[in-house]
């Protein structure tokens, strides 16, 4: 099968056409990759959620997520500016490659009723969003505890300059779009 990597090699080709690119450079190109999920209420009451939802996305993407704070204080949702929300991992070079192959090779096949990513999720400056209910489809965390499931989103930043570019170019690398 071919790679995420050798396929980004090959727009130029299967796009100078459509959109008429007259140099490879034009051509649309993935910048980085955000995978990342909140941790919810569900750390008022387990002070190692955190530390669990960490591991697991370390795990998932090879790289030690970052945690983020919350800017604001919100009284009702009891929450404190500073206090750790969520956990954050961006992805570039050969990790974000092999990131983006694990997931539209192994993970997103495994997923429960996949019928392919909703075109609507493009937005108009090329960047593609898209949220993962379950972290379990990825085989590092298969054989863990289902009961601590938690989703994610993972964004993809592209040099797209508009909806239509970012989505023939995301074809071409191989998100799998419903048809």
């Amino acid at each position: 099968m071919e790679s995420t990597k050798e396929k980004q090699k090959t727009v130029y080709d299967e796009l100078k056409g459509e959109f008429g690119y007259t140099n490879r450079m034009a051509t649309p190109k993935i910048v980085k990759v955000v995978v990342s999920t909140g941790t919810g209420r569900r750390m008022r009451t387990d002070r190692e959620w955190n530390e669990l939802v960490a591991d697991r996305l370390a795990k998932i993407t090879g790289q030690k997520p970052a945690p983020r704070g919350a800017k604001k204080s919100i009284a009702n949702f009891k929450v404190r500016q500073g206090e750790v929300i969520g956990e954050s991992v961006t992805l570039r070079g050969e990790r974000m490659y092999a990131f983006l192959d694990k997931l539209f090779g192994i993970a997103i096949p495994r997923m429960r009723d996949f019928r392919g990513l909703p075109v609507m999720s493009v937005d108009e400056m090329g960047n593609f969003t898209t949220g993962i209910r379950e972290h379990t489809i990825f085989p590092e965390t298969a054989d863990e505890d289902l009961r601590d499931v938690f989703g994610m989103s993972v964004t993809i930043v592209t040099t797209a300059k508009n909806k239509a570019e970012a989505i023939a170019f995301l074809k071409h690398i191989g998100v799998p779009f419903k048809k």
